[in-house]
């Protein structure tokens, strides 16, 4: 059924999906090519073949050069799954655009689009709250015009999009608003492609993480603008499922060049980092002296081969039980993404809730540094050691994990300590996730003070009569019995 979305793997909050539409099956998370079919630098079958089986165009802009209601996949050339949006970008740009909503969203049904947006009014960087008020209301109320229009359409997914920018009380508001309309079974993040232009990738968490914490799970939810790959990662950690995004032309008419961590100048390189069909055959100096349009094009293709190359690094990563590990590496590749990378951590108890608990295919868990105590898994494990109590009247602690192992005493409460997990009473040692675990031969000294208090607090609450501590210098772990 047109709509239908099936969850078929999950990692943090993140998942991988199955969307149904009118024109098949799409595999989440997604990336849609922005299409302008009046500018010619790249063509739609240069971006089918990158593989890619979508695309998002836009239906004002059809409307007003072509104006007529035939079929958007005769007049792109294109049989996958074509995306509209309806002018709102353009009301973005201009401050207003001579098209009415339900005139729009008639035309989007007439020209047969698979998934369709109707004519929300963006809320921008704008710093005035009246602004972001006002925009989140007409937004409402515009979908609420249109209710009659598309309650009986089965043909295409109809998109909520949620406003309210920076005013993150207001993206909490839209987004509960939107979520109760269950004519639309798709919502989508509007307004965050300026905040990503400044670099404010900490905001975009907090506007991510407070409109996804505040729809149904069930719903795929679609990020407008999010097209720079060492962002990607980040964003489908809260759940986010498809994007769209245009910087790959953009990028490519100002001589950018993208990678999965970074944006160069063309003129910044000697070699390219890549070995996609462009990157294989031309160097940057080849690039440099080619015609413009030529450069362009060729430009438009590796940014796309690049922005492919990392969703399906990010599913991999989801696949193996592995996202909070990728997600890492990827924090490290500009410190504006790893101020992002902080922000997602304060969301750790949202991150650990939807975090699968078992995998199919178990992998052992990598620890690097700090920031590895915030994972889902050592989350859960501090809640956990707030459910144990003690059996015995003594204790041992023993810091060396073949010997906790091997110890045995009918009287005695056994424990190891982990440099990462801290406490893990014996009987668990060989269980998942505790057993298998890989981290550097030096710990960093926060991560050591840190599991040092984890230790004494949990003694403190267990109020044991005797407890010793064995080749636990390492740790610099003390304990005064209370």
């Amino acid at each position: 059924m047109v709509g239908e979305f099936e969850i078929k793997d999950e990692d943090l909050a993140g998942r991988i999906g199955i969307l149904t539409t009118k024109k098949g099956k799409l595999e989440t998370p997604v990336f849609f090519p922005v299409i302008n079919p009046f500018k010619t630098e790249i063509t739609i079958k240069d971006i089918e073949n990158i593989d890619f089986k979508n695309i998002i165009t836009n239906a004002y802009l059809i409307k007003k050069n072509i104006n007529e209601e035939k079929d958007i996949h005769e007049i792109l050339n294109f049989n996958g799954v074509i995306m509209t949006d309806s002018g709102a970008y353009q009301i973005l740009q201009y401050g207003n655009i001579d098209v009415l909503n339900r005139e729009i969203v008639e035309y989007e049904k007439a020209i047969n689009t698979d998934i369709a947006v109707f004519l929300d009014l963006p809320t921008g960087d704008t710093n005035d709250r009246k602004e972001a008020e006002y925009s989140v209301k007409i937004t409402l109320e515009r979908a609420k015009e249109i209710e009659e229009l598309i309650k009986d359409d089965n043909e295409r997914i109809w998109v909520h999009p949620i406003q309210g920018g920076k005013f993150l009380d207001l993206v909490k508001y839209s987004s509960i608003e939107a979520d109760k309309n269950e004519i639309f079974k798709m919502l989508a993040l509007g307004s965050p492609t300026v905040v990503m232009e400044k670099y404010e990738y900490s905001l975009l968490i907090d506007m991510v993480f407070t409109a996804k914490s505040n729809v149904s799970r069930g719903k795929p939810f679609h990020l407008f603008g999010g097209g720079l790959p060492h962002i990607i990662p980040l964003v489908v950690a809260l759940g986010v499922d498809s994007f769209d995004s245009a910087s790959y032309i953009l990028y490519a008419r100002d001589n950018r060049y993208i990678t999965r961590s970074k944006v160069y100048r063309l003129e910044e390189l000697e070699y390219f980092p890549c070995s996609c069909p462009v990157c294989s055959k031309y160097t940057p100096k080849d690039l440099l002296e080619m015609p413009k349009e030529q450069r362009i094009r060729l430009l438009a293709i590796h940014n796309l081969y690049t922005i492919k190359e990392e969703i399906n690094a990010t599913k991999q990563a989801i696949k193996e039980g592995r996202l909070f590990e990728y997600v890492q590496e990827k924090a490290y590749s500009h410190p504006a993404v790893y101020s992002a990378f902080k922000r997602l951590l304060r969301y750790k108890e949202y991150l650990e809730k939807y975090d699968p608990r078992v995998k199919g295919n178990v992998k052992g868990l990598f620890f690097f540094d700090y920031n590895s105590l915030e994972r889902p898994e050592l989350v859960r494990h501090d809640k956990f050691l707030f459910t144990i109590k003690k059996n015995k009247e003594k204790a041992i602690v023993i810091c060396n994990k073949e010997k906790a192992m091997k110890f045995y005493s009918e009287d005695t409460d056994v424990y190891y300590v982990h440099p990462f997990y801290g406490i893990i009473p014996k009987e668990l040692i060989e269980v998942y996730p505790y057993y298998q675990t890989e981290f550097p031969e030096e710990i960093d000294k926060e991560v050591i003070s840190t599991v040092k208090n984890k230790v004494i607090d949990f003694f403190k609450r267990q109020q044991y009569k005797e407890i010793k501590f064995e080749e636990c210098e390492k740790y610099d772990i003390t304990y005064i019995p209370y």
